[in-house]
């Protein structure tokens, strides 16, 4: 048994503040707009639909109380379908599809809808508290640091500079202009509408194509204040890393993954299921993994679970024609690169959530779905997708084109 990707959709990312386009679009409407989407561009009967999992890193408020059964119901699926919310921090929405694929394989499912969600600007990052940050005795265990303090780390400790991370970041949104103009997005994109059916947004909305090095130089580093102030996270991080002098605070606002509010999804399912609706699967998955990492750094994971991803599939890095990585920060992406010993040129070839944004609980699903987009385009057959993971994780996909 294997399991498929017969189809991806994503919202387009809208800027996560109170000014951004989809502020008023409730993180249900969201998520009800992805499953009416993944139904009627499929034509699928959604009493064959054995699950819906959605990721959602903040499920309080808005985004709690189940919020994948809820959607469920609003987007008139069978009262059959069940839902679940997930949240592996940042991989949440790939989690959801690797799930998928397992319940697939396994035969506990024949359809999977899987993805995610997240209105930043409606429920606050972190607003749902949690003992890692707020347990002292916790946070003193387990070397406790803000993920921003961890990607200065990162930098820090394998000699990127403030010119590399800007340097990365003038590139990202170049390539993400570039995706734009020339449409290669448009077959995922689903634009989100207002509760009157008017277009609330049809385009990322957080880009910032304008940037050079010498815009990006004038911005201040964001977490200097608590990595040398109060409460002085640079002390943490130095007893965890005691070869380093000091950490250099290299990153800011813009090269650091933007706060957006968006949601995707991915149909999963068997090929009997595909052959039933006519339906031509567009990939397969070859292999899924999670890892642990060291979580102060916390952001290093994609470099181990590409590696348990490789071996699961029983394959080599030249097997591979795309890389996809999360940007949470540019540092991450730089230290994938390097330890992966990977081209600049294979890798985040449409730009990444620098450009884009990053809304925490569907940017797993979004980026599967522009690297199965690309591989269409361009004709390559396989992509590695993954994710860095808040308190030390990775997560990753391997997707062969069908």
């Amino acid at each position: 048994m294997e399991a498929y990707i017969y189809d991806t959709v994503r919202t387009p990312r809208g800027r996560g503040k109170t000014d951004g386009s989809l502020h008023e679009i409730t993180p249900i409407q969201l998520a009800t707009q992805v499953l009416e989407g993944i139904r009627d561009r499929n034509g699928i009967d959604t009493a064959d639909v054995d699950d819906v999992i959605l990721g959602c890193v903040t499920p309080v408020g808005e985004q709690g109380a189940d919020i994948a059964r809820v959607a469920v119901l609003n987007a008139g699926y069978a009262q059959t379908t069940p839902g679940v919310q997930i949240s592996r921090f940042c991989a949440s929405g790939l989690e959801a599809v690797n799930m998928a694929a397992g319940k697939v394989v396994s035969g506990e499912a024949d359809f999977v809808v899987a993805g995610g969600v997240e209105s930043m600007s409606r429920v606050p990052m972190a607003s749902d508290g949690g003992a890692w940050a707020m347990d002292p005795a916790v946070a003193y265990k387990t070397y406790f640091a803000p993920q921003g303090i961890g990607a200065d780390v990162i930098a820090t400790k394998f000699g990127f500079s403030r010119d590399d991370v800007d340097a990365y970041a003038v590139e990202s949104q170049r390539r993400a202009k570039m995706a734009w103009d020339e449409g290669r997005f448009a077959r995922s994109i689903l634009p989100v509408k207002d509760i009157i059916g008017r277009i609330a947004l049809d385009h990322d909305e957080h880009m910032r194509p304008d940037a050079t090095m010498q815009s990006l130089a004038a911005l201040k580093p964001s977490f200097a204040a608590l990595g040398e102030d109060m409460p002085g996270f640079d002390t943490v991080a130095l007893l965890r890393y005691p070869e380093l002098e000091k950490v250099d605070h290299v990153h800011h606002a813009g090269n650091s993954s933007g706060i957006v509010d968006g949601a995707a999804g991915v149909l999963v399912g068997s090929k009997a299921i595909g052959e039933k609706y006519g339906l031509k699967p567009r990939a397969r998955i070859r292999a899924a993994a999670s890892i642990g990492s060291e979580p102060l750094i916390m952001l290093t994971g994609p470099e181990f679970v590409a590696g348990k991803l490789l071996t699961r599939a029983g394959m080599s890095k030249a097997d591979i024609d795309l890389w996809e990585l999360n940007e949470a920060f540019a540092a991450v992406v730089l230290r994938y690169m390097q330890a992966m010993d990977l081209d600049h040129g294979l890798i985040n070839v449409n730009g990444g959530a620098i450009a884009m944004g990053h809304p925490l609980g569907a940017t797993g699903a979004m980026v599967l779905g522009t690297a199965l987009d690309e591989l269409e385009r361009t004709g390559k057959g396989t992509a590695l997708v993954n994710l860095c993971v808040g308190a030390g994780m990775g997560t990753g996909t391997i997707i062969e084109r069908i």
